[in-house]
């Protein structure tokens, strides 16, 4: 069933680089099923690839140079006064590479999400795919989560389970993570803009979901 656009989730998503993962939620924002839509992409860096990615989809874009800013703090105070000028009720962080003040988290509690590539809480912050395969992983993957002021933590919505191959380096590896992240993040969205998803504590509880059921292995059992 077709959702009208004013009751649509309006949404601003951040970026610093190439925007493939707000490529894909604004692919998922074209169905008109989907009860979100894109009303602002905002980059911190005037050359961010993702930015063109933007236009193409027809979307709007705004760049604020964190570099134009004295401190964090004037910088996200100039974050917030675009996504709301735009109309934004909620903010998805795709690939934006900048740590946030506690102001700017607390006002947008629980209305900002991130996507991170890996199994969260495993392996936070940089140089993931790196670290998952120095450290002998079978498996890897990605994560959806609300923002809380350390980075990487918050209450976690989804996550998608990939296998690591023998033959992978960080590159392979990350390729096929981004791939889930594409699936996972408009998934994400989408329960979010159906208001199936609460908050207990740090726990997030999801209306209707279902677990898959059995386990993975890896290597196969033989």
């Amino acid at each position: 069933m077709a959702v009208a656009p004013e009751d649509r989730l309006k949404v601003a998503v951040l970026i610093s680089g190439r925007g493939s993962n707000m490529a894909a939620l604004a692919d998922a924002a074209a169905a008109p099923d989907y009860p979100a839509r894109i009303v602002a992409v905002i980059s911190n860096r005037p050359d961010a690839a993702g930015l063109a990615l933007a236009a193409e989809h027809g979307l709007p874009t705004q760049v604020i140079d964190h570099q134009a800013f004295p401190d964090r703090t004037t910088f996200d105070a100039a974050l917030t006064e675009a996504a709301e000028t735009a109309g934004a009720e909620f903010i998805c962080l795709a690939g934006f590479m900048r740590l946030f003040t506690t102001g700017f988290i607390d006002h947008w509690r629980d209305r900002l999400i991130n996507i991170h590539p890996s199994l969260l809480p495993a392996f936070p912050g940089l140089n993931v795919h790196r670290k998952v395969l120095e450290r002998g992983c079978r498996f890897s993957g990605c994560t959806v989560h609300f923002v809380r002021p350390d980075t990487d933590t918050g209450p976690i919505i989804a996550q998608a389970v990939v296998p690591v191959h023998p033959d992978d380096d960080a590159g392979a590896l990350a390729d096929r993570v981004l791939a889930a992240e594409h699936v996972l993040y408009p998934m994400a969205l989408r329960l979010v803009a159906e208001g199936r998803v609460t908050i207990a504590g740090d726990i997030v509880r999801i209306d209707g979901a279902k677990a898959p059921a059995g386990a993975f292995f890896n290597p196969l059992p033989t």
